[in-house]
């Protein structure tokens, strides 16, 4: 069993927004089927609920692109060209929300970034430093693209990196495995909410998260 560090420790959550989760925001219209990716929900409401009782800090990303779409990158495909004329995860559009299951408390932190990296292009860095964080529990959507990148990301700034397996999500099973087997190879450890709640001595009764129903 890995044993988690409770001190200079944060849990990052990656993406849980409304457009990730509802078929009738951008990302559904286009065509991708976000279903599968619901199925994060209730690990991270679990470990959120975790870290708020053993007083570990929670920060959030949202995956946002600027006013304009002026951020989204080069826009290659008809896939592309749509997303950006229907402003998808366009600021001020309500699907960047985090879904209200997992609103962030008063004083919460929530990072906004328009690639896949939490780190890449925001203020997370300098963050963690003023909060001297060195290790970093991760979870959220998908966990092939954002969790993945930020995961290495974290490991190759010598971040404590643990990516929590029942609390990400991908489109594929297949996706969600070779992601998980990649950061364990090199760039951090995968970890169980079990093995979190072992580590931080804290209550496994959190019966509300476990009983929420995916759908």
């Amino acid at each position: 069993m890995t044993t988690i560090p409770h001190e200079a420790t944060a849990v990052l959550v990656v993406d849980m927004q409304r457009a990730f989760f509802d078929n009738n925001d951008s990302l559904g219209r286009s065509g991708v089927d976000v279903t599968p990716l619901r199925a994060a929900i209730p690990g991270t409401k679990r470990l959120i609920a975790d870290a708020r009782a053993a007083g570990v800090p929670v920060i959030f990303t949202r995956y946002v692109y600027h006013d304009g779409m002026v951020d989204f990158g080069p826009i290659r495909g008809v896939k592309a060209q749509d997303r950006v004329a229907s402003n998808s995860l366009g600021a001020g559009e309500p699907e960047i929300e985090i879904i209200d299951e997992l609103a962030p408390l008063p004083g919460e932190i929530v990072i906004d970034k328009s690639r896949p990296s939490a780190f890449y292009g925001t203020r997370l860095e300098p963050v963690l430093t003023g909060l001297g964080i060195r290790n970093l529990v991760i979870c959220g959507v998908t966990t092939n693209i954002c969790v993945e990148t930020t995961a290495r990301d974290a490991g190759q700034r010598d971040y404590g990196t643990y990516v929590v397996r029942d609390a990400v999500a991908e489109f594929t099973a297949e996706r969600n495995h070779y992601a998980l087997f990649a950061i364990d190879w090199s760039f951090g450890e995968t970890v169980t909410l079990d093995e979190v709640e072992a580590s931080w001595g804290v209550a496994t009764a959190h019966a509300e998260s476990r009983d929420y129903a995916v759908v």
